[in-house]
């Protein structure tokens, strides 16, 4: 018995349209439609790609009864609000990050997919890239033995990005490294405490009335005796794109490089002190995937460099996670279960980056996430 495909729609086009030839090739998917607001863009995507559904307005769309499910690929600020529209439209949503951009509205986004029964799936792509399912690897096998701290960072230099980049408390666009620490273990965060450092230009400052040039949190895990630390900048720090992950284990840790396209390092306790570290290439992890869209995992959407979108230049491909955040979001609604991070953890992990910029602000005071964002223990039946 064949299983009706999963009629996506594509919000964005920038960023987004990476997506779209793995939708396309999936096999449980139909690419049905596209939408941005410039018509011009928009017929230039869908004509480049066949897409016979076009859309210039958002709310038009989900008025489709077709549309089953959209994926958000739009500026940060509208995430929450789109997210919302269209859990309330009865729509599956699959939305890159950060979740939101409140507290107010990641509560509301759990709440609609709990009362609708509705999937909602943030598009981390830290979880997904071959580095991190190669330490994933390894600690589902044992090989890491106990862990003992997770770090993570995401490094970037943002001068001259438009519209709402400038200025940006770092904390705000934390997901990156604020995922992988908790995505390991599937762990989520207790509290959080926040120290700013440095001070950004002044003309920068005046967009969020925030100075931080680097902010650095700690994050107590909830029901566990581990805790991580991460560190963001966006501007006036000198330093090469990087979102890197570290999880250090009693049998083994692993390091991620320091320099952009260096293999990963992985120390073995007990060794002779020279032997311990060791450099190793991180395998692909194409082999998880339908064959259709294997290949995505080493190359781009886009043909040429020139054409490359920035995020993803910069990104170094994002680790080929995007057919593997592609299969997980499918997979999840054609088997009726919660994808990683599904919408509580989405929030989670999002409100983590929103209460350490008011740590920061408060001088390192700790701040307890939202019981929103917290699994409900289960009732003990007597």
């Amino acid at each position: 018995m064949n299983q009706k495909k999963i009629n996506i729609a594509i919000v964005g086009l920038g960023f987004g349209a990476e997506f779209i030839p793995i939708y396309q090739r999936h096999p449980n998917a139909n690419m049905y439609a596209i939408c941005q607001r410039t018509q011009a863009k928009l017929d230039e995507i869908g004509d480049a790609f066949g897409i016979e559904k076009r859309y210039t307005s958002y709310e038009e769309l989900l008025q489709d009864p077709e549309v089953d499910a959209v994926h958000i690929n739009t500026p940060i600020p509208d995430h929450g609000r789109q997210s919302i529209m269209a859990l309330k439209a009865g729509k599956h949503v699959a939305c890159t990050v950060p979740m939101a951009t409140t507290l107010e509205e990641c509560k509301e986004i759990v709440e609609l997919t709990q009362e609708k029964g509705l999937t909602y799936m943030m598009m981390e792509t830290v979880v997904y890239a071959r580095e991190f399912l190669f330490m994933k690897e390894l600690y589902e096998k044992g090989e890491l033995g106990k862990i003992q701290f997770l770090k993570a960072s995401h490094q970037q230099d943002m001068d001259g990005w438009p519209n709402y980049w400038p200025g940006l408390p770092p904390m705000y666009y934390a997901t990156h490294c604020v995922g992988p620490v908790l995505g390991l273990t599937r762990d989520e965060a207790e509290y959080v405490s926040c120290f700013g450092s440095g001070t950004i230009r002044e003309e920068l400052q005046q967009h969020y009335n925030s100075p931080y040039a680097v902010e650095t949190t700690h994050i107590k895990f909830r029901n566990s005796d581990l805790s991580a630390q991460v560190y963001r900048s966006l501007f006036d720090v000198a330093r090469q794109y990087r979102e890197s992950f570290e999880v250090y284990g009693s049998q083994k840790s692993v390091e991620w490089p320091l320099i952009e396209g260096r293999p990963l390092v992985v120390h073995t306790a007990k060794l002779p002190e020279p032997e311990i570290p060791h450099e190793i290439e991180s395998p692909d992890f194409a082999h998880l995937l339908p064959e259709p869209i294997q290949a995505f995992t080493t190359r781009g959407v886009y043909d040429s460099d020139e054409h490359q979108h920035l995020s993803f230049t910069q990104g170094a491909g994002h680790g080929g996670s995007h057919p593997h955040l592609v299969h997980a979001f499918l997979t999840a609604l054609a088997e009726g279960k919660d994808p990683y991070p599904n919408a509580r953890q989405s929030a989670n992990i999002t409100c983590v980056g929103i209460l350490a910029h008011e740590s920061a602000k408060k001088g390192g005071e700790i701040i307890r996430l939202p019981e929103f964002t917290l699994l409900q223990p289960e009732k003990v039946l007597v």
